[in-house]
């Protein structure tokens, strides 16, 4: 029956809206939802973007650690070498 429903029908307050205003609602919440879609994927591809930034700069950093530690061995190994060389 009616008052077995959870919102009983007679029990509704305020004005039943037409048809042309459902549309117009349902139009301003559909863009409303386009543009805080688009928000997100914008925020998303920021943060994509970022990602694959500090990606790139770890790989390089890496690289470069790699290069300058070969670069100090080889200096130390060669000052060792001429300090024998001297001793001897």
């Amino acid at each position: 029956s009616k008052n077995d429903l959870p919102f009983p029908l007679y029990k509704y307050e305020g004005e039943l809206e037409s048809t042309e205003e459902s549309l117009l609602n349902l139009f301003e919440f559909g863009l409303a939802n386009q543009i805080y879609g688009c928000m997100i994927e914008s925020a998303t591809s920021e943060q994509s973007a970022r990602m694959t930034a500090m990606d790139g700069a770890s790989k390089n950093a890496s690289e470069m650690v790699e290069a300058l530690t070969i670069k100090y061995n080889r200096a130390r190994q060669a000052k060792i070498t001429t300090e024998l060389i001297e001793i001897i």
